[in-house]
């Protein structure tokens, strides 16, 4: 572990809610994921939520979380509930499930 905590892997669990299926919000999510370096997924749930497992830096992290408090154009995000999870999980890239 080096000293440096803004280099430190952090996993959160986030789930958001309102208007964020069915207007690209899953897409729009992978690809800043992947752009930025964030690993994890993303997914619709049956509530009509939608929810997302990231692992990145807290830099990385932040700039995931201002992107699903606001989501694409066509969606109206109501809500967006964050939980840190630990032990950080392993994941080969950002992907849709």
């Amino acid at each position: 572990m080096t000293g440096d905590n803004a280099q430190e892997l952090k996993q959160i669990n986030v789930v958001v809610r309102g208007r964020v299926q069915g207007v690209y919000f899953r897409q729009s999510t992978a690809r800043l994921a992947n752009t930025i370096g964030v690993k994890g997924w993303v997914r619709n749930q049956t509530d009509g939520t939608v929810e997302v497992m990231a692992v990145g830096t807290p830099v990385q992290l932040n700039q995931l979380l201002g992107f699903l408090r606001r989501g694409p154009r066509a969606a109206e995000v109501d809500d967006v509930e964050t939980e840190v999870v630990t032990p950080v999980e392993s994941f080969a890239g950002f992907y849709v499930r």
